[in-house]
């Protein structure tokens, strides 16, 4: 019963994977040439300054998202597994990012952050009018940009992932907290949240995941300008793929990527195993 959806898996996933590492070892442009080069698509690629800056950008992108994603969906989780009322409703409004599309949501932030008809167009409106909040516009800047929107897309996420672990935290344990008379605060930072730190490393790696095969959100957002000094791995792919038509660069970035990925998923899996062990 098995066997059809491991033969697609095989062939479609793991094969397609094997194809892309042989053709960034190829001469390949236009249409796969299957010429031998070596590394020399890996040494090209690491010298083009456009692939030295999305895959900086990557990582102070994936950094920044990272802690501020689980920082925020962690500290709402928090707050919702205090009881509040309408917790319903709170659980609606921070789920309801995740609802859409990045396409969407990157088209949003472009709105909010134009300095024409957004944030600062508002508030210059309201009287301050030497406002200036222009980062979306700026080199230097425009890559903070993609991590606010992100934060925005994957916190209720988090939230959610985080808020089912804490609901499942024995009831023994706050009993002896109560009668210990520790805070709140102080029993979340030191003694439950660390229980659920197996969940928080599942988050990260989703979260991680996301950051490496980002593109929509960057095509919606900043199209990765100006210039390129917003541009991430996934857009370079799909740029040096589709429009430059160059299979051989593209596939090299690709694996560049893949190998992001594994490094990402290696310690991940290594640390439930070893879990498991113990």
């Amino acid at each position: 019963m098995l066997a059809p959806t491991v033969l697609v898996m095989l062939v479609c996933f793991y094969g397609s994977a094997l194809w892309t590492v042989y053709i960034s070892m190829t001469r390949s442009f236009l249409l796969p040439t299957y010429i031998f080069a070596g590394g020399a698509q890996y040494q090209r690629l690491f010298h083009t300054p456009r692939w030295q800056v999305a895959y900086g950008n990557m990582f102070l992108f994936g950094a920044l998202d990272i802690v501020g994603t689980l920082f925020l969906g962690t500290l709402l989780a928090v707050l919702l597994d205090r009881r509040v009322r309408f917790e319903g409703v709170f659980r609606t409004i921070m789920l309801y990012p995740l609802s859409i599309s990045f396409i969407v949501t990157g088209l949003t932030w472009q709105w909010v952050l134009s300095p024409t008809i957004g944030f600062e167009h508002f508030v210059r409106g309201l009287g301050w009018t030497n406002f200036v909040f222009d980062w979306i516009t700026r080199p230097d800047r425009a890559i903070y940009t993609l991590v606010f929107a992100g934060i925005w897309h994957q916190s209720g996420l988090i939230m959610a992932i985080m808020l089912a672990g804490l609901r499942g935290v024995d009831r023994e344990i706050w009993r002896a907290i109560r009668v210990e008379g520790i805070p709140a605060w102080r029993a979340y930072i030191n003694i439950v949240l660390p229980m659920l730190r197996p969940l928080m490393v599942t988050c990260i790696v989703l979260i991680a995941i996301a950051v490496v095969k980002s593109y929509d959100l960057v095509v919606a957002m900043t199209n990765g300008g100006p210039g390129f000094a917003s541009d991430l791995p996934g857009k370079f792919v799909v740029d040096f793929e589709f429009e430059r038509a160059n299979i051989g660069q593209a596939s090299a970035a690709a694996t560049v990527m893949l190998g992001s990925v594994l490094a990402i998923v290696a310690p991940y899996l290594y640390f439930e195993l070893a879990r498991t062990n113990r």
